[in-house]
């Protein structure tokens, strides 16, 4: 039996992928006046937490990029980007396999604990596969509310 979180996690990520549909590389590579960062950092991010969410936290492999972490990691941005930066639609492309890869690795791990409990940065304490995805959900739904803002500043 599918468990409810996946629903709920494809339909959150169906939601970014729309914010973030037909935005070219060029438009993707804007950071407005009052915003940190661009669409292309947004997505990179969703993609990055999401996988260590799902994955880092019990030790399965993840499916990261080199660089991800200084690209997209918690308090980068994209002034110090340096190397070759995946193209939008390659981030897309993560993004759209993502969700039914976790559901087919982790599904069946939902009630696993973790070895240590996370402490986010919005002091949550998570530490089950299930408290992660869970928590994903509000985090992935801030940051597609930020590209839907900044689509609206462009």
């Amino acid at each position: 039996m599918t468990h409810f979180l996946f629903n709920q996690l494809a339909f959150v990520r169906g939601q970014a992928l729309k914010a973030a549909k037909d935005i070219s590389e060029e438009t993707s590579l804007i950071v407005p006046n009052r915003f940190n960062n661009n669409i292309k950092w947004n997505l990179g991010h969703i993609y990055l937490v999401q996988e260590r969410f799902a994955f880092y936290f019990i030790g399965e492999e993840m499916v990261l990029p080199d660089s991800f972490h200084d690209w997209f990691g918690r308090g980068t941005k994209p002034a110090d980007w340096q190397g070759e930066m995946p193209k939008t639609d390659e981030l897309r492309a993560l993004l759209e396999q993502q969700t039914e890869r976790i559901e087919r690795q982790v599904g069946h791990r939902m009630s696993e604990s973790t070895a240590e409990p996370f402490l986010t940065s919005a002091g949550m304490k998570l530490s089950t596969v299930e408290e992660f995805l869970t928590f994903s959900l509000h985090h992935e739904g801030l940051h597609t509310e930020t590209i839907k803002s900044i689509k609206r500043f462009l």
